[in-house]
């Protein structure tokens, strides 16, 4: 690896810190509107959002800051950059290692776990941040695509398929196949194989290892509370504890990502419920194959694919095909998937939905042309 000069490129400027704010206001404008042309009572606005997200995000999020404010990203970042000789082979390893990890363990936990590391990386030396993270956001969206636990839109169909476990591996093999091959066809194609260059030595923080194993061990039990249906008790212990002993955890924790995610409820499930849309759809034939493929990707950029997915079960009867559709619509508008917003805010990235757009959409016709042909074959 060689130390170079600053780079022009913006996407390769250290990460800023806050993300930005417009999507924010426009879901604000948005409830406003709704808010005047279907008033509902306050009790109702607050069931329209789904809590059990908002609670389990918002504890990821507290966990990941205690892991960022440990210090210990940095020296496995350091550790990594010296056995990783080009961009493109970091890019590669960090992309293949969200697909992998949110097959087992969920988009959303994989993004948490690599998003930071990604941005310490990018601390320590010249890399194409905004690049890295919209692949690893596309990578989770692929990966999770492949088990039934691997996101909430997958958990919802495999219920009502009535398939095993491997049964339904087996049904989503096909499409999750196509969707990695194209992905790491980006990797290759987006990040250049050129040596890393390091930024020069900074002077390191010192470590924390005290907290990074706490945090280790409230995710374990967080993750472990929320499997088991406790998510106040969960988060009461993850707030209580870094309230003790580590205060300034809390005060880095995004709070506006947690007001986007729950406006985007309030928002979606009012567009989904508007009586326009219900007899667009009952009259539309997307009862079966390509037609229930194609209005899942196309619901999907517009309320996001487990909306999708849940609205569309009662107008279809292709399980396979809807399946396929919600899982390639969560690319292409960032509102596809939650764990694209997850992603940029996590990222920090002052122009990130810029560079988000820029290759999603593109990667999400080239994609959903691809698996549809497995739809008409």
């Amino acid at each position: 690896m060689s130390t170079a000069p600053d780079a022009a490129n913006a996407d390769t400027a250290p990460p800023e810190q806050g993300g930005g704010n417009g999507l924010l206001w426009v879901l604000v404008a948005v409830a406003v509107v709704f808010a005047f042309v279907r008033p509902r009572a306050p009790m109702d606005w607050l069931q329209l959002v789904d809590w059990q997200t908002v609670g389990a995000l918002a504890g990821l999020l507290a966990i990941t800051q205690g892991v960022e404010k440990s210090g210990m990203l940095q020296a496995a970042a350091r550790r990594l950059l010296a056995h990783t000789h080009s961009q493109r082979g970091l890019a590669l390893a960090l992309t293949a290692t969200a697909a992998l990890l949110s097959a087992l363990l969920t988009n959303d936990v994989s993004l948490f776990l690599l998003v930071p590391l990604t941005r310490v990386l990018a601390v320590q030396a010249h890399l194409p941040l905004a690049r890295l993270v919209v692949l690893q956001a596309l990578a989770v969206n692929a990966g999770s695509a492949l088990t039934p636990i691997g996101n909430p839109q997958n958990l919802y169909l495999w219920h009502r398929s009535g398939e095993s476990f491997f049964g339904f591996m087996a049904m989503m093999g096909p499409t999750v196949a196509i969707m990695l091959f194209w992905l790491f066809v980006a990797a290759w194609w987006l990040v250049p194989r050129t040596p890393i260059a390091l930024r020069g030595e900074t002077e390191a923080a010192p470590g924390q290892p005290r907290l990074l194993a706490l945090a280790g061990v409230l995710f374990v039990g967080f993750v472990v509370a929320l499997d088991r249906q406790w998510l106040l008790p969960g988060l009461a212990v993850v707030f209580g504890v870094f309230l003790v002993t580590y205060p300034r955890v809390l005060r880095g924790i995004d709070w506006a990502l947690l007001a986007i995610i729950a406006l985007m409820f309030v928002d979606l499930r009012q567009l989904a419920e508007l009586p326009a849309v219900a007899a667009l759809l009952g009259h539309w034939p997307i009862d079966t194959g390509w037609r229930t493929y194609l209005a899942a990707i196309v619901t999907s950029q517009f309320i996001s694919n487990v909306p999708a997915a849940i609205l569309l079960d009662r107008y279809v009867h292709d399980l396979p095909a809807l399946a396929a559709g919600v899982s390639v619509g969560g690319f292409g508008c960032v509102l596809g998937s939650l764990a694209n917003l997850i992603a940029l805010r996590l990222a920090k990235l002052p122009n990130g939905l810029r560079e988000f757009h820029r290759i999603s959409i593109p990667f999400l016709l080239v994609c959903a042309a691809s698996a549809l042909l497995l739809q008409l074959g």
